[in-house]
C-alpha cells in the first residue's frame, strides 16, 4: 500500500497560472508595503488558490510481482557426446531445487533443442527470447544457461532486451581433444568426365600440430584416393566426376586417439555432375514415314546436338544425272566412323541396310566404340530380314537378335514382356497397365530370334519387339518393327512414343536414373525413403548407417513391378548410407555439413564477453565440485557472480489493484479552511 498526492485542477492550466502570477504580485504588493496583516491576507489568497488546484491525497493498494529467471538447457546434437547429456540433468536439478528457495522468483525452464535443419547450428538466446516474451524487462531477474558452449547466436548486451545477469554452466571438460575435416574449396558443378579440385584441411584441437593424417576419398561410397596430409595445413584433392546429377564427395580423416567423436573426422559436398551437349549420329538408311519421329524426338531436346544423314542415292541407283547437278552432299564416313567416332554418345541405324556405303572396317570401328563405352541403337525396318542386313557384318557381334529372313505383316498390338514390366526403360509406360494395353496397332514386325539381352516387349507370337543388351562397357537396342510412328502420329489413340524412345536414348546414353540396378535414398519430411529397383524377383533387406554410426535393417516392401520401398525415421542430421550388399547409395539429412558438429569441444570463450557485460559469470560444472553454484539474490550491484556463487537481480515490481482519493478541499473541510484563512486575516487586519 502506498499514500501520496495528487491535483485535479477545477480551472484550465493557463488559466490556473495566471491566477497565481496574480496572488504572488498581490501577495509581494503586501508584503512590500508593510501593511497590518500582509503575511495573513498572502496566506488567505494561497489557500483559495491551492482550493482551484484541487488538491487530494492518494492511496494505493498495490501488489507486488515475481521476478523472473529462465534456466535454458542446451538439448542440441552435440551435447550427447561423452557424459555431458548425464551432467546437464544433474545441472537441471540441483538449479530447479535451488531456484525454488528463493522467495518471490518465477523460473521458467526451457529447452532448446538445437535444430540444425536450416545449418543455424544452437540457438539458445533464440530460446531464450521466447521464453521471456510475455514478461516485461524490469521484471526480469537473469538467465541461466546449461551447455557446452558452443552457441551460435550469441547477441551483443546492448540487444539483450533485459538488464540483468546472464550466467552459463558449462558441460565438458578442459582439454578436451577433436579431429575435424574443413573444406576450403567446394566446387558446385562439374562437366561429366572431367575433374573438379576441392580444398580441404584437417584440423586437430587438443592435440599437437603437425601430426601426419590418413585421409580417405570416396565418390558415391566409392574410394578414390587415400592421401596423407599434415594436420593443419591446407590440401586438395582431385576428383573425376563420373555421372550426371549429385556426385556425393566425402573427405574422411582417420580418427585422433581420445577424441570426443569421429563424427566431424568427415565432411561432405554435393558436386552436380553436368553434361555437355550429348552428341547423336542418326543414320537413315532411306526416307521413310518413321524417318521424321526420330529426328524430331531428338532435335527436341535441347541437350542434345544431332548430326543426321539420310542415303537418298545409294551407289547402284545410278539414273544418268550429272554429278553437278546434284544437291547432295558425300556421306563422310571416314570423319564419321574413324575420327570422330568416340565423340558421339549414341548411334542410331534407322532401317539401314548394307549398301556399300560403310566398308566392313567401319562397323569394325563401331563394334570397338560400343565395347569401350559407345551405345547404338538399331530400329529395324524390311531391311534388316533382307540378305543385306547389318546383321550379316561385324555387327553380328553386338547385335542381340539374327533375324529369320521373315516378317509378320498383320495388325498387333506391342506388349511388355514380364521383363518389360520391371525394365525402367518400359515400365509404367502410359496405358501399358491394361489389358490388352491403351494404345494403337502397329502391323509389321521382323522376326528375329534373341540370342542375349533382354526382351523388354514382345509382338505376336511371343517374338521380340524390343530387345535391350549390353556388350562391354556399352549398351545395344534393338527395335524390330519401324511403325513406331503410327503412335507419334496418333493412329487409333497413338500411344507414348515420347515416353518410350526418350526413355531409351537415355538408357543407352547411361543415365543413372535409368538403371535396372538401382538403390535410393531420399528425404521425405522427417523419414527417410529407401527404394530399390531391381530386375530380379526379390529384393533383399537393406543396411541403413546413420551419421552417429549405428546400423538398422531395413525390409523393403513390393509396390510395384520390379520397385521395392521402406521408409525409416531420420533421427540424426548427416550423411546416411544404404547398402544391400551389391549397391551403396547415400543421402544427407540437413545441411551438407552440420554446423552443430563444426567445433564440438566444450568452451568458455564463446558466452564470457556476454556474462561479463551483464555482471554474470561462466563456470565448467565439471571444476566447481557440484552440479551448479551457490544462487543468491541481489537487490542492487553490478556484480552478480563469484568464484563459486551466482547472483539474481531481484525486482521490486508491482501492479496496481486499487486506488483511493481523498480531495482536501471538496465539502465542508474545504470551507473550514478558506474560512479559518480569510477570518485569521479580518482578526489580524481589525486588531
Amino acid at each position: 500500500m502506498g499514500y501520496g498526492f495528487a491535483f485535479d485542477p477545477l480551472l484550465p492550466l493557463p488559466a490556473l497560472i495566471a491566477a497565481g502570477v496574480m496572488t504572488l504580485l498581490v501577495a509581494a504588493l503586501l508584503i512590500v508595503s508593510r501593511s497590518r496583516g500582509s503575511y495573513l491576507r498572502s496566506l488567505a489568497l494561497a489557500l483559495a488558490l491551492f482550493a482551484l488546484a484541487n488538491p487530494s491525497f492518494t492511496r494505493e493498494d498495490r501488489e507486488p510481482l515475481s521476478s523472473v529467471v529462465a534456466v535454458v538447457i542446451d538439448k542440441s546434437a552435440s551435447q550427447r557426446f561423452d557424459d555431458r547429456e548425464k551432467i546437464t540433468e544433474q545441472a537441471r536439478a540441483a538449479l530447479a531445487e535451488k531456484l525454488a528457495k528463493i522467495p518471490g522468483l518465477e523460473v521458467r525452464m526451457v529447452d532448446a533443442s538445437g535444430n540444425d535443419s536450416e545449418g543455424e547450428g544452437t540457438r539458445l538466446f533464440s530460446a531464450l527470447g521466447a521464453a521471456l516474451s510475455d514478461v516485461p524487462p524490469e521484471r526480469v531477474a537473469g538467465a541461466i544457461l546449461v551447455t557446452d558452449g558452443r552457441v551460435h547466436d550469441v547477441p551483443d548486451a546492448s540487444v539483450l532486451g533485459f538488464a540483468a545477469p546472464v550466467h552459463a554452466l558449462i558441460t565438458g571438460r578442459e582439454g578436451e581433444r577433436d579431429r575435424r575435416v574443413a573444406l576450403t574449396a567446394t566446387p558446385r558443378f562439374g562437366i561429366v568426365g572431367q575433374k573438379q579440385t576441392i580444398g580441404y584441411r584437417v584440423e586437430d584441437e587438443g592435440a599437437p600440430k603437425g601430426a601426419r593424417v590418413q585421409v580417405t576419398v570416396r565418390i558415391d561410397g566409392d574410394i578414390v584416393a587415400r592421401p596423407a596430409v599434415v594436420a593443419g595445413e591446407p590440401a586438395r584433392v582431385e576428383i573425376e566426376i563420373a555421372h550426371a546429377g549429385a556426385n556425393i564427395v566425402e573427405i574422411e580423416a582417420a580418427p585422433l586417439e581420445g577424441e570426443i567423436t569421429p563424427l566431424n573426422n568427415r565432411a561432405a559436398l554435393t558436386i552436380e555432375g553436368v553434361r555437355e551437349k550429348l552428341r547423336v549420329l542418326l543414320v537413315s538408311g532411306e526416307p521413310h514415314s518413321g524417318e521424321r519421329t526420330w529426328r524430331n524426338l531428338l532435335k527436341s531436346d535441347a541437350n542434345v546436338d544431332l548430326v543426321h544423314f539420310t542415303i537418298l542415292r545409294p551407289p547402284e541407283k545410278q539414273d544418268g544425272t550429272p554429278i553437278n547437278e546434284l544437291s547432295l552432299i558425300a556421306f563422310p564416313t571416314r570423319e564419321l566412323f574413324q575420327q570422330k567416332i568416340k565423340e558421339f554418345q549414341l548411334i542410331i541405324f534407322d532401317r539401314y541396310a548394307q549398301q556399300g556405303v560403310l566398308p566392313m572396317i567401319y562397323f569394325d570401328n563401331i563394334v570397338n566404340y560400343v565395347r569401350e563405352g559407345g551405345a547404338v541403337l538399331v530400329a529395324a525396318g524390311s531391311d534388316y530380314a533382307s540378305p543385306n542386313s547389318i546383321f550379316h557384318s561385324p555387327l553380328e557381334t553386338i547385335l542381340p537378335a539374327e533375324p529369320t529372313g521373315n516378317m509378320t505383316e498383320a495388325a498387333f498390338q506391342p506388349l511388355l514382356t514380364e521383363a518389360g514390366k520391371r525394365h525402367p526403360v518400359t515400365r509404367s509406360l502410359p496405358g501399358g497397365d491394361f489389358d490388352p494395353p491403351h494404345w494403337s496397332h502397329w502391323f509389321r514386325l521382323i522376326n528375329a530370334r534373341a540370342q542375349r539381352g533382354t526382351a523388354v516387349m514382345n509382338g505376336p507370337n511371343d517374338n521380340p519387339l524390343l530387345v535391350l543388351s549390353r556388350y562391354g562397357e556399352g549398351r545395344v537396342a534393338l527395335l524390330l518393327s519401324d511403325h513406331i510412328w503410327l503412335w507419334a502420329r496418333g493412329f487409333e489413340g497413338g500411344g507414348p512414343h515420347l515416353d518410350l524412345l526418350r526413355r531409351l536414348s537415355h538408357w543407352l546414353m547411361k543415365q543413372p536414373e535409368l538403371e535396372e540396378e538401382r538403390l535410393l535414398l531420399s528425404v521425405q519430411g522427417g523419414n527417410l525413403a529407401i527404394e530399390r529397383r531391381t530386375m530380379q524377383d526379390d529384393a533383399v533387406p537393406v543396411s541403413v548407417t546413420t551419421p552417429s554410426g549405428h546400423v538398422r535393417a531395413i525390409d523393403l516392401a513390393l509396390v510395384e513391378p520390379g520397385v521395392y520401398r521402406a521408409t525409416t525415421p531420420a533421427s540424426e542430421l548427416g550423411l546416411w548410407r544404404a547398402s544391400d550388399g551389391t549397391l551403396t547409395t547415400l543421402v544427407n539429412v540437413g545441411p551438407i555439413n552440420p554446423r552443430e558438429f563444426a567445433e564440438v569441444t566444450s568452451t568458455k570463450a564463446v558466452l564470457e564477453p556476454l556474462a561479463s557485460a551483464t555482471g554474470g559469470g561462466v563456470w565448467r560444472i565439471s571444476e566447481l565440485g557440484a552440479p551448479a553454484p551457490r544462487i543468491v539474490g541481489v537487490r542492487s550491484g553490478e556484480r552478480f557472480a563469484g568464484s563459486d556463487w551466482l547472483g539474481l537481480k531481484l525486482r521490486d515490481a508491482s501492479t496496481l489493484r486499487g486506488l483511493g482519493l481523498f480531495p482536501l478541499f471538496a465539502g465542508l473541510s474545504g470551507l473550514l479552511i478558506l474560512l479559518a484563512g480569510v477570518a485569521a486575516a479580518w482578526a489580524r487586519e481589525g486588531r
